[in-house]
C-alpha cells in the first residue's frame, strides 16, 4: 500500500483519498491548537501560500495524544486554525499517531522515516515531506520550523514529476 492508496476525514466529515494529491508534494503534519508549537501553523500557511502554485499543499492532522493539547471537536479546530491563523490548506479529523488506534497515514510515514529514538511520534507538529511519486522523503522534529524546511520543499519541487 502506498500513501496514495489511504484515506482520512475531513474535519466536515468527507472521507477524503489521498490520491487527490497524487504528483504533488505535500507536508503532512500532526498538529494541536494548545501548544507551545502550535504558531507554527502560521508559518505552514506562509509555506501553503508560497509553493502551492507549484504543485504543494500541508496537510493537518490534529491530534490529542500529547499533553490533551487538541481537546476540540473537528468543527472548533478547523474554525480555530480558519481564523486564527487564515489556513487555507486541508484541516483533517482529529486522529491518533501513536499506538492500537493510530490512523493508516501515520503508521505508514513511520514505518518509512523512523525519528531519531524509535518511530513513535513524540510530540505535536511533526512533520513528514512526501515527494511527488508519494514516496516519503523525510521526517522532521517539532522544533523543526516550516521556514526551515523550506530547502527541502524547494529540492522536492524540482525533481522531475512521476511518469504517467
Amino acid at each position: 500500500m502506498g500513501i496514495h492508496d489511504i484515506t482520512a476525514r475531513r474535519s466536515g466529515g468527507d472521507i477524503q483519498s489521498l490520491v487527490a494529491w497524487r504528483g504533488q508534494v505535500l507536508l503532512i503534519v500532526n498538529t494541536a491548537s494548545r501548544c507551545g508549537f502550535t504558531p507554527q501553523y502560521a508559518g505552514l500557511q506562509a509555506l501553503q501560500d508560497r509553493f502551492a502554485g507549484r504543485g504543494f499543499t500541508v496537510l493537518a492532522f490534529p491530534c490529542d495524544q500529547f499533553g490533551h493539547q487538541e481537546p476540540g471537536d473537528d468543527a472548533q479546530i478547523r474554525n480555530f486554525c480558519e481564523t486564527t491563523y487564515r489556513a487555507t490548506f486541508p484541516i483533517f479529523a482529529k486522529i491518533e499517531v501513536n499506538g492500537p488506534g493510530q490512523h493508516a497515514l501515520f503508521a505508514h510515514l513511520k514505518a518509512r522515516k523512523g525519528g531519531l529514538l524509535g518511530s513513535a511520534i513524540k510530540w505535536n507538529f511533526t512533520k513528514f515531506l512526501v515527494g511527488r511519486d508519494g514516496s516519503v522523503l523525510e521526517r522532521f522534529a517539532p522544533t523543526t520550523t516550516p521556514e526551515a524546511i523550506v530547502p527541502r520543499i524547494e529540492a522536492a519541487l524540482a525533481a522531475a514529476p512521476p511518469a504517467g
